[in-house]
């Protein structure tokens, strides 16, 4: 069972909160969205942020349960969790994110040699780094193992050719953890995972502009790139069962479950909470309450589901405190805060009106330009990390049990 309220937990809470004041910088509780809007965008971080950052990664708070001798805090979960809530209480962001953070460190810290280990997740607490996923390719989306990305042994490293779709960031990045195969004669039994210097010679980002004005997804391209054979992570041919983990990890990140955050702002995008934004846009009658009677009661419906959401993540997180890792249940939650955080973005639009149509000029306010560019943004949710419909066969088939449907002759 979960200790909480323990002396012990009282006495971290204390050195945690004493460490924060001294720490966190004054000019981040004012305003913390350098902190978060750098993220978002993969801008560098300056300043104050800069400093958040580095005194995050050297702490080893940035990753708190990660281990202590890799430069992780070292954490119990449970120390982690009260570490997470005197973050909330100060508004202190982490400035230590990241595919790296999310999906590869997690993964690599269980399929990792110890020279793959000391190599790369210290670079990942400090975030000194940027990882990309080298997955999907145009002609493998949601069946991935039919990825042709090839990697050919040529005695001393391999020689990648191929090209993947969709990956995040690699314009930015510094790392790819790849998907590659290296047998032509099995499909799932073909396929290995290879960590990809970015900078290599035949390797080649080309950014995809999305409906939102963004570009964080790019096409990547790699012709005859060498990549040592030391940067072949786990057995050879052994790397779908490390992707299935790995989209495991991707899943719970992208739900958002568990992080702690405002009730009004559960499994939600960035933005003013709806409570407030309704408050400010829709106005409130003479009972002082929403004066859209219908609004009032989806609004309501989407905060008590959003709750709903973050406290069901919260519990899934606890019972994985034997170190066990995401399971099959990410696939639901994955689900469930994709839809959460369409909901909060529609309604978001909805609420400002007229307002909610800006996208660029003096007329419109930030907050209102990144609402609109919020909610097309939002629509990839349902497909990022495993479409909502393979998300539901995994479901199906490793949650419910439930047997196979075939078609009927």
């Amino acid at each position: 069972m979960a200790d909480f309220g323990s002396t012990d937990l009282d006495a971290f809470r204390a050195e945690a909160h004493a460490w924060l004041e001294e720490n966190f910088p004054a000019s981040l509780r004012r305003d913390a969205s350098a902190v978060t809007e750098a993220e978002a965008s993969g801008a560098r971080l300056e300043g104050d942020a800069a400093l958040w950052k580095q005194r995050m990664g050297e702490k080893g708070w940035g990753t708190p349960t990660w281990p202590k001798h890799l430069g992780g805090g070292g954490l119990s979960r449970a120390e982690a969790r009260v570490l997470a809530e005197e973050m909330a209480a100060i508004g202190a962001p982490n400035p230590i994110g990241g595919m790296g953070v999310i999906m590869f460190g997690p993964t690599l810290l269980e399929y990792g040699n110890e020279d793959q280990l000391r190599t790369h997740i210290p670079p990942i607490v400090k975030g000194e780094l940027r990882w990309c996923q080298g997955f999907s390719e145009p002609g493998a989306g949601s069946d991935l193992a039919s990825l042709q990305t090839k990697a050919v042994d040529m005695g001393d490293h391999y020689l990648v050719s191929g090209s993947k779709i969709w990956t995040s960031g690699a314009h930015l990045a510094d790392w790819c953890f790849c998907l590659v195969r290296t047998d032509q004669s099995k499909k799932h039994e073909g396929i290995s995972f290879l960590l990809i210097d970015m900078k290599s010679p035949g390797v080649e980002a080309r950014p995809i502009l999305l409906i939102n004005g963004t570009t964080p997804f790019c096409e990547t391209f790699f012709t005859d790139v060498k990549v040592p054979k030391e940067n072949l992570m786990g057995p050879l041919n052994g790397g779908w069962t490390i992707a299935k983990r790995l989209l495991q990890h991707e899943r719970q990140g992208i739900s958002g479950a568990g992080q702690l955050t405002s009730g009004a702002q559960a499994g939600a995008t960035p933005g003013p909470p709806l409570n407030i934004l309704a408050r400010d846009y829709v106005g409130l009658d003479e009972a002082g309450v929403l004066a859209d009677q219908d609004l009032r009661r989806r609004l309501t419906d989407h905060l008590m589901e959003a709750q709903a959401f973050q406290l069901t993540g919260l519990r899934a997180a606890a019972e994985t405190r034997s170190n066990s890792g995401p399971s099959a249940v990410s696939s639901v939650l994955k689900n469930v805060g994709s839809q959460v955080r369409q909901q909060r973005a529609e309604l978001a639009v909805e609420i400002l009106g007229a307002r909610g149509l800006g996208w660029d000029g003096e007329g419109f306010s930030r907050d209102e330009i990144g609402t609109m560019r919020a909610m097309l943004r939002s629509k990839s949710g349902t497909i990022a990390g495993g479409s909502q419909e393979i998300q539901n066969n995994i479901i199906s088939k490793r949650i419910l049990g439930l047997p196979e449907v075939t078609q009927a002759r």
